[in-house]
């Protein structure tokens, strides 16, 4: 294999996804099995990521399934270990798995829905980095990596609560970045911009409001979940080793807009 192109080989390598039933996890999870990972693939209900992995493995990649709701620790611990079972150990992380229960400004917002964000988008990526900590270590490092978004950099109204989780995503990679670089284990975050998925569809279902959108965005348009992919590839892989304590947006110029 060519030299550049071996750097993006992710064969003996194994990824825990998050949130990949569906949207940007499901094509993170699909790209890294593509490059030869073989995925655990993860979300809220065991019939979803079933189908998910049942149709990776249809098409000759590698994957299996295991339901986790990130927001409880104990789940966490079982995703953790049916994967080391599993596989023989974690490699990779994709913390996608998120949620964003309200709209509107933040002093309107109560405290149980102030807990349950930060409980979800930023406790529970803490977690279970921590928890393959171990494994990545004794496998000689790994990558961990986080998807926040631009609402952590540049908030827009309504969002309050869900850039303050996601800022916080954000500070975590870097310290995780710092911290772990001794071990070879690299954190880096992506951070996109409007996506097609249901988590956004009250934006791009309204056409009124998604004209207003991409027409200040320099690329025009909203992304699909698959141009979130390659880049998820990428920080998996050597192609990346340099790379740690990132910060990259896909966000067709939101923040230079």
């Amino acid at each position: 294999m060519d030299r550049i192109k071996q750097q993006f080989n992710l064969e003996g390598k194994v990824a825990i996804v998050t949130g990949a039933s569906k949207g940007i996890g499901e094509s993170i999870a699909r790209g890294l099995a593509e490059y030869g990972a073989a995925v655990m693939v993860s979300s809220r209900k065991q019939e979803a990521v079933d189908a998910v992995a049942d149709s990776f493995k249809e098409d000759g990649l590698k994957a299996a399934a295991l339901a986790c709701h990130v927001g409880h620790k104990d789940q966490l611990e079982a995703l953790v270990a049916k994967t080391i079972e599993t596989y023989g150990g974690v490699d990779i992380l994709v913390n996608n798995a998120a949620t964003n229960p309200t709209f509107g400004p933040i002093n309107m917002a109560d405290e149980a829905v102030f807990d349950k964000i930060m409980n979800v988008n930023v406790k529970a990526c803490f977690s279970l980095a921590n928890l393959c900590f171990k494994s990545m270590k004794e496998r000689g490092g790994g990558s961990v990596i986080n998807i926040a978004s631009v609402e952590g950099m540049k908030p827009s109204f309504g969002l309050g609560l869900y850039s303050v989780s996601k800022a916080a995503l954000i500070m975590l990679t870097k310290n995780q970045a710092k911290e772990w670089g001794p071990n070879k284990i690299r954190s880096n975050a992506i951070c996109p911009g409007l996506i097609k998925t249901k988590f956004s569809s009250a934006i791009w279902q309204n056409d009124a409001i998604l004209e207003q959108v991409q027409s200040h965005l320099p690329a025009g348009r909203m992304a699909e979940p698959d141009e979130m992919a390659g880049l998820a590839v990428y920080l998996a892989s050597e192609a990346s080793a340099y790379c740690t304590g990132g910060i990259f947006t896909a966000d067709g110029g939101h923040m230079i807009a």
